[in-house]
């Protein structure tokens, strides 16, 4: 008994030829090449977004801190301490908590933080060191 294909379905027991498969897996690995520098792309922009905040976080506790004890704090985990922070945030790029870069005031009586910077090595997306910001 002779069975006949019927156009656009397979007889049980068929698998798709080498060609078929080797056209998807082609087309898979077009997209996949299309958008996975999209992807990266978007993530350290995010990186970069999420360091933005988490240093005007900290350089506003410092302000805060400061306006209320009439000088700086002596480390970054006394904002931490005296509750002006939950926790220190961690630095997106280096993925640490502890790389932060504290910059002394001028005046060393009024405290040991006046500023804080990234000390995530590198350069941001617009050519500005991540420690300049």
């Amino acid at each position: 008994m002779i069975r006949h294909q019927v156009s656009g379905v397979r007889r049980q027991g068929e698998g798709f030829t080498l060609v078929e498969l080797l056209v998807v897996l082609a087309i898979i690995a077009l997209l996949v090449s299309i958008a996975a520098p999209r992807y990266f792309n978007s993530v350290e922009k995010s990186k970069e977004a999420v360091l933005k905040q988490d240093l005007s976080t900290m350089r506003d506790a410092l302000d805060k801190y400061y306006g209320d004890s009439g000088k700086y704090p002596d480390s970054l985990d006394d904002l931490v301490s005296k509750k002006y922070l939950r926790k220190l945030p961690v630095d997106p790029i280096t993925d640490s908590a502890t790389t932060w870069v504290a910059v002394p005031p001028e005046d060393v009586e009024k405290g040991g933080v006046f500023d804080v910077h990234s000390g995530a090595p590198g350069n941001a997306r617009d050519g500005t060191p991540y420690s300049s910001w």
